[in-house]
C-alpha cells in the first residue's frame, strides 16, 4: 500500500531521479509517519526495485552478463495467479480446438490424495516411503517362474508411508525399467496405478540373458499435488525481464504471459500471426516500442510450506528406488515356439500390452517400430547423409545440444560466425562442398535463457511458414522445457500453432522431414522440482505426442532412450544418448541407408 502511494507521488513530482520528494503537508502525523516508512524501505532497496518504478530513470542494466545475479526474488512485482487468465490469454479456441483441448487434459489427469483435503496437512510420516515400499516379480503365465523373449514381465508395488502402514490410495510418481548392465542393454517399462496404494509395472522382455527389474519413486503421491498446484496457481515462479533504452535513458521491467493490467500498464507484445501471448510492465519514462531484450529474471522463492518441503527430500522420497521383496533379477530364455508375441503374467484377465518405441542392446538404441536405426560412427557417413540438405532446428537448449554434436563432429562443417551470444543463437553451420546447412534458432518466449535481442524473438509457427519446404528441407523441433511452470492450456496452444504451420508446410511440399524431439529425464532436487519437475515433462510429453499422432511427423523418443540408459538423468543428456538419438534423427533423414 506505501508503495503504491509512493509510485503516485513520483508520477506527480517534479523530481525523476534518486532522490525522491512527496507533498505531505495536508497530511496527518499519522500519514507522514507511513509514508516516511515506505521511502526509508525504498531507499535501502533503491538497487534492487527498479521494477517497482519508484526510479523512473534505471542505468541498473549497464552490464547484461550480470542479469541472473541481480535479479532477485525481492525485485520482482506480485503477478496474477489466475488460472484462467494466464490459460485463456491469446485467440479463442474453436469449438473443435476446446473439445481437443478437455479430451488432452482428462487424458492426463492424475489422482489426488484422499487423506487429506490439502497437501500442507498431510504430515511426512502418512506420506509414502520408497524405504518401507517393496515391490515383487509376479510368475509368468501359467505360475511357471522362468520368463522367455516375447514374454511381458509384471510387477506389483506396493507402497508403503514412513510408519510402515500400506497406502490406500494411488497418485505416486513411479518409473520403471528393466537392464542388463553385463550387456548394456535396458527398456523401460510402463507403470499402472491402481489408486489403491498397488502399481503394477509392466517390462516387455526382448533379450536373452540376466536382467534386473528397477523400481524409482520420484514423487509420492503428496508432492504431485504440490507441483500440480503451482502449475495452476504460480505461473509468475519463472519470472522474465525485457530493457528498454533510448539514448541514455534505461529501464527494465517485468514481462511475462501472464501480468496484471491492475499493477501497472502493460505493453502488449502479442504476436500479430500466431496470436501468442506475451506482456511486459511498460517503462515510466519510455515508451514499448523502445524495448531490446528478453531475458529470464530469476525464480521465485518460498513457493511452498515447510511442511510440503518434506516431500521434496533428495535420498529420501525424491528419484529414490524402491527395493524388491524378494529377488529383482530374472533369467530371460530365448523365445519359445508358437508362442503369443506377448504374453503377460496370470494376474490380469485382460493384459496390458505395452509396446515400447525402442530400447538398449550394446549401448545401441534399436528402435522397434518404423525406420530401422543405422549407426552414423564416423564424420564422412553424416555427410553422405545431409549432402545437399538444410537442417532447420527450432526449439529449446536440448535440440541446440544435436547441433553442437553435429558441429563438432563433423570438420567439415564450418560455422558461420553469426555474432550471435554463446548458447543463446541463432546459429548456422555450412558445408560449402557437400552443399549441406545446418542451422538452430530458439524458440519464442517463454524462453528461460539469459539476453536475447527481441529481434532475435521468433515463433517456430512463423519460421515454419517462412519455408519452402521440400525432399532436401529437414525440419527438427524441441518444445518442452520451458513451458513446464505455465498451465497446460498454454502448451497446448502453442503446439495448435505448431500443427496447423507444420500442415500448411506439408502441404505445400510434402516430402519435408519432419522430426520431434520428446522430453526427457533430468536430474531433480527440491528447487529444480518446483519449476521443471520430470512429472511436469510427463506430462506435456503426453500431450505432445496426442497433437502430433496423426500427422506424417517422426518422433525421437527422447522420454524413454533417458529413461531406459544406465547413465544418470540430466536436462542435456550425456554424449552416449545423444550419440543415439542422432543415429535416430539421421535414420530418419536417410532411411535406405545400408549398413556399413
Amino acid at each position: 500500500m506505501v508503495m503504491a502511494k509512493c509510485e503516485k507521488w513520483l508520477e506527480n513530482g517534479k523530481q525523476k531521479g534518486v532522490t525522491m520528494s512527496c507533498h505531505l503537508s495536508k497530511y496527518t502525523p499519522i500519514f507522514l509517519l507511513l509514508a516516511l516508512s515506505g521511502l526509508i524501505f525504498l531507499l535501502r532497496n533503491i538497487v534492487t526495485l527498479e521494477n517497482l518504478n519508484c526510479q523512473t530513470v534505471s542505468r541498473l542494466y549497464q552490464f547484461q552478463s550480470g542479469l541472473h545475479s541481480t535479479f532477485t526474488q525481492e525485485e520482482t512485482s506480485p503477478l496474477y495467479h489466475n488460472h484462467s487468465f494466464c490459460s485463456n490469454l491469446g485467440q479463442e479456441p474453436s469449438p473443435g480446438e476446446a473439445l481437443e483441448e478437455r479430451y488432452l487434459l482428462d487424458s492426463i489427469s492424475w489422482p489426488e490424495p484422499l487423506a487429506h483435503p490439502s497437501s500442507s496437512l498431510i504430515p511426512l510420516r502418512q506420506t509414502s516411503d520408497p524405504v518401507h515400499s517393496l515391490f515383487a516379480i509376479l510368475p509368468a503365465a501359467g505360475g511357471r517362474r522362468e520368463w522367455h523373449v516375447g514374454d511381458q514381465l509384471e510387477v506389483l508395488v506396493q507402497m508403503h508411508d514412513f510408519q510402515g502402514r500400506p497406502k490406500r490410495y494411488g497418485g505416486d510418481f513411479l518409473v520403471a525399467r528393466l537392464h542388463s548392465p553385463e550387456l548394456t542393454a535396458g527398456v523401460a517399462g510402463r507403470v499402472l496405478d491402481h489408486r489403491n496404494g498397488f502399481y503394477s509395472a509392466l517390462l516387455p522382455l526382448l533379450w536373452e540373458g540376466s536382467a534386473r527389474v528397477e523400481v524409482t519413486l520420484v514423487h509420492p503421491s503428496e508432492a504431485v499435488a504440490v507441483l500440480r498446484r503451482l502449475r495452476e496457481e504460480r505461473p509468475d515462479r519463472v519470472f522474465f525481464k525485457s530493457l528498454f533504452r533510448s539514448n541514455s535513458l534505461s529501464e527494465t521491467t517485468v514481462c511475462n504471459m501472464c501480468l496484471s493490467p491492475s499493477q501497472q500498464p502493460l505493453c502488449n507484445y502479442t504476436d500479430l500471426y500466431s496470436g501468442e501471448p506475451w506482456y511486459c510492465y511498460k517503462p515510466k519514462m519510455l515508451s514499448c516500442n523502445t524495448r531490446i531484450n528478453h531475458a529470464k529474471g530469476g525464480y521465485q522463492k518460498h513457493l511452498i510450506t515447510n511442511k510440503e518441503a518434506l516431500f521434496f527430500q533428495s535420498g529420501v522420497n525424491l528419484k529414490v528406488p524402491i527395493h524388491a521383496s524378494g529377488s529383482d533379477r530374472i533369467n530371460v530364455l530365448p523365445k519359445m515356439k508358437d508362442k503369443p508375441e506377448v504374453e503377460s503374467s496370470s494376474t490380469q484377465s485382460e493384459p496390458v500390452k505395452v509396446i515400447p518405441s525402442g530400447y538398449y542392446y550394446g549401448g545401441s538404441w534399436k528402435p522397434l517400430a518404423g525406420v530401422t536405426m543405422h549407426q552414423f560412427n564416423d564424420s564422412s557417413a553424416i555427410i553422405q547423409c545431409l549432402k545437399g540438405k538444410v537442417v532447420n532446428m527450432y526449439g529449446d537448449s536440448t535440440v541446440r545440444q544435436w547441433f553442437e554434436y553435429l558441429n563438432a563432429f563433423v570438420p567439415e562443417l564450418k560455422e558461420f560466425n553469426l555474432h550471435s551470444p554463446k548458447n543463446i543463437g541463432p546459429f548456422m553451420a555450412v558445408d560449402s562442398t557437400h552443399n549441406i546447412l545446418l542451422k538452430y534458432r530458439c524458440h519464442g518466449p517463454p524462453i528461460r535463457f539469459s539476453t536475447v535481442a527481441s529481434s532475435e524473438l521468433r515463433y517456430i509457427a512463423n519460421e515454419l511458414d517462412g519455408l519452402p519446404g521440400g525432399p532436401d528441407t529437414v525440419v527438427v523441433l524441441s518444445i518442452w522445457a520451458h513451458f513446464s511452470t505455465f498451465p497446460v492450456e498454454v502448451y497446448i496452444r502453442r503446439l495448435r500453432h505448431i500443427r496447423r504451420a507444420l500442415v500448411r508446410l506439408l502441404d505445400r511440399a510434402p516430402g519435408t522431414v519432419v522430426v520431434i524431439r520428446s522430453a526427457n529425464f533430468q536430474v531433480l532436487d527440491q528447487e529444480v522440482s518446483l519449476y521443471n519437475s520430470d512429472w511436469y515433462s510427463l506430462q506435456l510429453d503426453a500431450v505432445l505426442r496426442a497433437m502430433f499422432k496423426e500427422m506424417d511427423v517422426l518422433l525421437v523418443d527422447a522420454w524413454e532412450m533417458t529413461l531406459a540408459h544406465y547413465l544418470p538423468h540430466a536436462l542435456h543428456p550425456p554424449p552416449a544418448i545423444i550419440k543415439n538419438m542422432i543415429d535416430m534423427l539421421l535414420s530418419y533423414i536417410c532411411p535406405e541407408r545400408k549398413r556399413n
